[in-house]
């Protein structure tokens, strides 16, 4: 193959590589706890298991809302950039532009950054809290079927062989916010668009700076 699309499969194939440099070595920051009480520090409060607080982005600030943005990237349209830091999801469409989503990420202490897979897909999937998520908090429930005021809302997809999610969230006014033990929240409607959006496989490449 010669011309514009071997130019392109080698700058595609140079930003994997590059992609993966960067995030080959993911690891968790180190904690930073209350001292009075041990607990690892959430932005704001998040709500309760069972409760719902909604499914639109409506009252989110407008940087948080879902829209098209000038984002220049030389990964593959499909692709999913995390930004940990400035709270967003991008999916990408073009070398230029992408579609972007507020999010709210891991608290002190649950921040990762990687370069992953999409493994699996569910609608309004179930929530078993892991051991080590039941160990710190023992009061949340051991299991919770699928359903409004799920903590994992509509949709989740499931990010490589970890215990990490895109999901939706029963708790809207946490987007924007660090809050999770490291999974990243959308509302509901737009972790439903972007589950119609993205297929098993996509790469998801996660970002701190």
């Amino acid at each position: 193959m010669t011309g514009p699309g071997l130019t392109r499969g080698v700058r595609n194939l140079t930003a994997w590589i590059g992609a993966a440099m960067f995030c080959i070595a993911s690891a968790q920051v180190p904690a930073q706890q209350n001292p009075l009480t041990g607990d690892y520090i959430p932005t704001v409060q998040d709500v309760p298991p069972g409760v719902d607080h909604g499914n639109s982005d409506a009252n989110l600030p407008d940087e948080f809302k879902r829209q098209t943005v000038f984002y220049r990237s030389l990964v593959a349209p499909g692709t999913i950039i995390i930004d940990t830091k400035d709270r967003f999801l991008y999916l990408i469409q073009s070398e230029t532009s992408a579609l972007r989503y507020g999010i709210g990420v891991g608290r002190i202490g649950f921040t990762w950054q990687g370069l992953l897979q999409i493994t699996k897909k569910a609608e309004w999937p179930d929530w078993r809290p892991p051991p080590e998520m039941i160990e710190r908090q023992p009061y949340l429930p051991r299991f919770m079927a699928g359903g409004p005021g799920n903590p994992l809302g509509a949709r989740a997809m499931y990010l490589g062989n970890t215990e990490y999610r895109i999901h939706g969230t029963n708790a809207p006014e946490t987007i924007g916010q660090a809050v999770s033990s490291g999974c990243f929240r959308l509302v509901n409607d737009d972790v439903v668009d972007l589950y119609n959006r993205v297929a098993v496989g996509t790469h998801v490449i996660v970002r701190q700076d």
